[in-house]
């Protein structure tokens, strides 16, 4: 009788039961980071005279998560997911907190500081896909990153749906929303504790194989500059930075544009919904892509796509330019990060996960803090058309490292 491969075996019903349950978390906790994208730089702008610095909460959300992922990863390798996952929404249910707070009192000082504290919860909700990786065999990765990626379609839903019907209930403005931030982080910490993760120990132990792997022995870990070092994770971090940055950009400044051109506000949020969805409904087929057409290929159309959002951002300032635009932007940054994602997970063995995923993420989002406070102001002081075309350069980046990784021998994968 014909064995299935592995590539089509089925997954058991306990890893659909974990996947779909970090799934919805992946929906709850990124709804509430749109929320912060979507809110923040106009409730920034109510009281605060600066504008080209509304942005910097969510630049220093940003900062928060290159400063805390390797403490968040690091405190996952030692206890285990679920406790590192917990303590991320415990943070997210301070930090959105105090950022309410600062709003209140009109404090910017204390709205940065939340969007830091923030910064630890956003750390742990993107290494949700690399718990997703752990939890399936090696051959279903892609899909599985995928999967749990899709949480994001009903971010794209919730997320912006909460800011439109919180954002005018209280006073000041946005304070209703940030209070609601509070609530889904309670959401995620609850649905945590209902995922089974392999403990620390079997999510260290080798997987299967030759050599030490076989014997029952994992090698010892290599050093993190040897790690790094290797083609496929320069080139899948180089694509995932500036996936997140360019993406980050333009989402970060779109608001700020929006309302400058004379749209109303609830066009920024409508603009926000459709970019988030964007983001996330090509999760459903992405690994299929990528199992059928490879995972270089996946992340060349990522960035064609990027191109064009692009393209219709340089067309016009109406609010269908900015609908298509930052919609193809959400797409290709689906394509180019979840093909990143899946090529880092091939680079590390499961003794050395914890700082190899947190140098990665660290590369990203110091490179999304960047891109996050620019976009303010640039926005301000020079434009969005400006913004467009900084970002072709960034793409550019991102095709040479594609193109570059294509040309390289094929390498053996690290034991899994």
């Amino acid at each position: 009788m014909r064995q299935p491969s592995p590539t089509t075996a089925r997954l058991d019903p306990r890893m659909r039961r974990n996947l779909f349950l970090l799934a919805c978390c992946q929906a709850v906790g990124q709804a509430g980071n749109t929320m912060m994208f979507a809110a923040t730089a106009l409730s920034v702008v109510t009281f605060y005279a600066h504008r080209d610095l509304a942005t910097l909460p969510v630049t220093m959300q940003h900062l928060g998560v290159m400063l805390w992922v390797f403490p968040a990863s690091l405190l996952m390798q030692r206890m285990g997911r679920g406790f590192g996952f917990r303590v991320g929404s415990v943070f997210g249910m301070a930090g959105a907190g105090i950022v309410g707070y600062g709003l209140y009192s009109a404090n910017f000082i204390a709205m940065c500081l939340g969007g830091l504290i923030l910064g630890y919860a956003v750390a742990c909700l993107q290494m949700y896909r690399f718990a997703a990786a752990e939890l399936v065999p090696p051959s279903h990765r892609a899909k599985a990153i995928a999967w749990v990626t899709a949480g994001g379609v009903v971010a794209g839903v919730v997320g912006p749906s909460l800011v439109r019907w919180t954002h005018d209930q209280w006073v000041p403005l946005y304070l209703a929303t940030y209070a609601a931030l509070v609530g889904l982080h309670v959401v995620v910490f609850t649905i945590l504790s209902f995922i089974r993760f392999p403990n620390p120990q079997e999510a260290a132990a080798p997987a299967g194989g030759g050599g030490d792997a076989g014997a029952g022995r994992a090698p010892p870990p290599r050093p993190l500059w040897e790690i790094a070092s290797q083609p496929r994770f320069a080139a899948a971090a180089i694509a995932g930075m500036v996936a997140f940055g360019t993406m980050s950009f333009l989402m970060s400044a779109s608001p700020l544009a929006i309302v400058a051109c004379g749209l109303p506000h609830t066009e920024a949020h409508w603009v926000i919904f459709l970019h988030v969805m964007g983001m996330f409904v090509p999760s459903f087929f992405t690994g299929n892509l990528i199992g059928r057409y490879g995972t270089t290929t996946v992340m060349a159309w990522g960035i064609a796509l990027l191109l064009l959002g692009v393209a219709a951002g340089l067309a016009g300032l109406t609010e269908w330019h900015f609908r298509i635009a930052l919609t193809l932007n959400g797409v290709g940054w689906n394509f180019l990060f979840v093909g990143a994602t899946t090529l880092v997970t091939t680079c590390y063995r499961p003794n050395e996960r914890g700082k190899a995923q947190a140098l990665n993420d660290f590369l990203v989002f110091g490179t999304t803090a960047t891109a996050s406070f620019m976009a303010g102001f640039l926005q301000e002081h020079l434009g969005w058309y400006l913004l467009n075309w900084f970002s072709i350069v960034l793409l550019a980046v991102a095709a040479a490292a594609v193109a570059w990784l294509r040309l390289q021998p094929e390498p053996r994968q690290a034991a899994p």
